[in-house]
């Protein structure tokens, strides 16, 4: 009694009760109408966006979700192909029968990266090949494990690919014949990395751009843990227009690659160098590449003074400088007095195991008004008079890393009224600081964000029969704001939930690690993105 007869769509599951909606037209123009019902048999509503919108719905989903929305109908898995530009794929030798239906369907792709661990057979030359006719708009490449690759597939990739901008490879076998091949016919390549190339050995070919009069777009060439890498020395020397070269853990003596690009001719503006045989030779070479704004000098430990004092006389559109001294106190006061003097563009310094004095820093604090940045990392001479001349001095600053320096909380106290611009500060492993002057200076300074070692958690778990201490750190919000707290009151007995927070303090702690380096590089990544907006 009371209840009203069910409706034909829901007897048969085949028609939808619309009363909200609009009235649907159908064939002859009059509309599918029952009383105060429209019923629609299987109407599909996305035919009516172009394939265009329906792509750019599809780009907001996540890899799962694609690859279920690519399943509902053919229209769907033919918009998804066609309109997917980037692929990773494991790279084994038993995919080679399923490339040729796969790139049938991607055959839009523009970014491919193909990987394979080191317990598999990778493939092959052929399979390269056979991607390379079916991908004609490639122009991003990254190989990594493909150590069935030889040089021969390397050149027929090359011939097939001509619109390549860049390419990145590591633990490969190919050597430097298949990359003299990417350089001679691919005129548009822009980026090359190479690391632990195995087939680039002591009696290796050079590595060149082709024939004299051929054009080069390179931009950037980055070199990683090769053993032989000296055989890039014409390439990086003969390429006027390389803006970016970055050479990392690489063997044998690279003074005499750095003084061959040093001849007054080269357009670099960015020289990362770490952990290699350079001495100061090399460094004065680089001083004569006037339009270095980024120089990274990483654990070198034969340059000194005199080289970098060579390197800020010269090169005085610096802008970005990290310097890790490894602790061999070679380059000091006496080398940062000079780029105090002579780098006034300077925005971003990254002093670790260097130890300066309060000369040297009061110095940059007060030439160098464009300072933005600075980290000062495992240096037993920065104390509290330098800290307090920095927050006297500094006016621009807006990023403070403090890390493993003798402070205590009367230096600290010194930015509560010192660099008005500053936004972020963390203050890691300074033993004498206390926690108490951190949510001081979050008082003082409400809109300033302030990390310290007193924000960490630290908590003794048992993994797996083991005992860990496990370091936590969380949350940090501006002053005023509410902080997160870790392994709050109300998560009970929950052995779930405890579980879960082990395994993401493990992860946060392992993350924490690295903290200067990947806290610059999100801070001047934030910069250089608002800035270019």
């Amino acid at each position: 009694m009371g209840q009203a007869p069910s409706s034909t769509a829901e007897s048969n599951g085949r028609e939808i009760d619309l009363r909200l909606w609009s009235p649907v037209i159908v064939a002859g123009g009059e509309w599918m109408a029952l009383g105060n019902v429209v019923a629609v048999r299987d109407r599909d509503f996305t035919g009516d966006l172009p394939d265009e919108c329906l792509a750019h719905v599809f780009q907001f989903l996540g890899a799962g979700d694609r690859k279920r929305c690519s399943l509902v109908c053919k229209r769907w898995l033919f918009v998804d192909g066609q309109n997917r530009h980037r692929l990773s794929l494991d790279a084994k030798d038993e995919i080679f029968p399923f490339l040729t239906s796969m790139f049938n369907r991607f055959d839009s792709v523009t970014k491919l990266a193909l990987r394979c661990d080191r317990k598999s057979v990778s493939l092959s030359d052929e399979a390269l090949a056979m991607i390379s006719v079916r991908c004609l708009n490639l122009t991003r490449v990254k190989l990594r494990g493909c150590r069935e690759i030889t040089d021969l597939g390397m050149e027929e990739f090359a011939r097939n690919c001509k619109n390549l901008k860049k390419l990145s490879v590591g633990s490969c076998n190919f050597g430097a014949k298949g990359v003299n091949a990417m350089l001679e016919h691919c005129k548009l390549l822009e980026e090359l990395s190479v690391k632990r190339l195995r087939g680039i050995h002591e009696a290796a070919e050079l590595i060149h751009l082709p024939a004299a009069g051929s054009s080069s777009s390179l931009r950037s060439i980055c070199l990683k843990e090769l053993v032989n890498g000296q055989v890039f020395e014409p390439l990086v020397a003969t390429t006027r227009t390389l803006k970016t070269l970055k050479i990392i853990r690489c063997l044998g003596d690279w003074d005499r690659v750095l003084q061959m690009i040093g001849d007054g001719k080269s357009s670099l503006s960015e020289i990362h160098l770490e952990r290699l045989q350079v001495s100061d030779i090399g460094l004065s070479a680089i001083s004569k590449c006037s339009n270095v704004e980024t120089l990274h000098i990483v654990k070198t430990p034969e340059c000194s003074n005199y080289g970098l004092i060579n390197v800020a006389e010269r090169c005085k559109l610096l802008r970005k400088l990290h310097i890790d001294g490894w602790r061999t106190n070679r380059i000091g006061d006496e080398g940062l007095m000079s780029v105090a003097k002579h780098c006034l563009n300077l925005q971003e310094l990254v002093l670790i195991g260097v130890n300066a004095t309060h000369m040297s820093l009061a110095a940059i604090a007060s030439n160098c008004e464009k300072l933005e940045r600075l980290a000062l990392c495992g240096s037993g001479t920065i104390g509290d008079t330098e800290i307090a001349c920095i927050a006297r001095k500094c006016g621009a600053l807006r990023k403070f890393c403090i890390k493993g320096c003798p402070v205590s909380d009367r230096g600290i106290e010194a930015l509560a009224v010192g660099c008005p611009n500053l936004v972020k500060l963390k203050v890691k492993k300074c033993k004498v600081v206390t926690g108490e002057i951190g949510d001081w200076l979050r008082e003082q300074r409400r809109t300033l964000v302030v990390s310290m070692d007193s924000d960490e958690t630290e908590a003794v778990v048992v993994v797996d029969g083991e005992v860990e201490t496990i370091v936590e750190e969380p949350r940090v919000v501006q002053a005023g704001g509410i902080v997160a707290e870790i392994g709050s009151g109300n998560s009970g007995g929950n052995n779930g939930g405890s579980r879960l927070a082990t395994i993401r303090s493990k992860l946060g702690f392992l993350a924490g690690r690295n903290l200067v380096t990947c806290t610059f590089r999100r801070w001047s990544h934030n910069d250089n993105a608002s800035s270019s907006t």
